[in-house]
């Protein structure tokens, strides 16, 4: 079974969202069977490397409303983080662009280095670095044992690029309009940070559906009104 994922490294809910999957994956009986892939996708495509003001303020700008409200509204946020065990800290968030990121993330994983992938949402939400600075991306890389010169050649070009607008646009497709945005096996699809309970339950009926069909009779003893090896039996 797959299980495709997509967020963005400056999404709270992806990072929460996306320890509420892992949580009910543990639980799943049939785990070993499910491939999970994780996609690109950017909240603001457009969004520049560095900002002058902070989450707070963003959110302000964003939808009119004070900053005490957006101070609150990241406290909440932040709530629901600590009960995943994440200690976001929304003061120190630096805003930028994800492009890049999304580009070394596509690196790694075509490595089978998924590992990266919390790196970068712990960086961002929990230790305030600068995940849109070549330097902090390197950094970070060379923390999870890859190649400085080989990342440096990454970010220097436009290597997977394409393939971060390739997940964007399949997204699109599948109507997605936010994110995180779970499909499992094309079929059935979540969105948004989700209860552990609602993803175990979604894995289990996409499990279910995705068994082979199950012959009630018992076929070990001779069958009878069936038609087989050019032959009819009926007793």
């Amino acid at each position: 079974m797959k299980v495709e994922v997509w967020s963005d490294f400056a999404c709270p809910f992806c990072f929460i969202g996306k320890q509420r999957f892992e949580t009910a994956l543990e639980q799943f009986v049939n785990k070993d069977d499910v491939q999970v892939v994780f996609k690109s996708f950017e909240l603001d495509a457009h969004a520049p490397k560095s900002v002058d003001h902070d989450v707070h303020d963003m959110l302000v700008e964003k939808y009119g409303m004070s900053r005490e409200q957006a101070i609150a509204m990241n406290n909440n946020i932040g709530k629901e983080a600590k009960d995943e065990g994440l200690a976001f800290q929304f003061d120190s968030i630096q805003l930028t662009n994800t492009f890049d990121a999304h580009r070394i993330a596509k690196y790694a994983m075509n490595l089978g280095k998924e590992r990266i992938l919390q790196d970068f949402f712990k960086a961002y939400f929990i230790e305030g670095r600068h995940l849109g600075d070549h330097k902090t991306l390197i950094e970070l890389a060379v923390q999870a044992g890859f190649n400085e010169a080989e990342i440096r050649h990454v970010l220097d070009g436009d290597d997977y690029a394409e393939e971060v607008r390739a997940d964007e646009e399949v997204a699109q497709q599948l109507g997605a309009t936010g994110v995180p945005f779970f499909v499992i096996d094309r079929k059935y699809a979540l969105s948004g940070a989700q209860s552990s309970d609602t993803f175990l339950q979604a894995l289990t009926t996409a499990w279910k559906d995705s068994e082979p069909l199950q012959l009630l009779n018992d076929t070990t003893m001779d069958s009878t009104d069936t038609c087989s090896d050019g032959a009819c039996s009926i007793k």
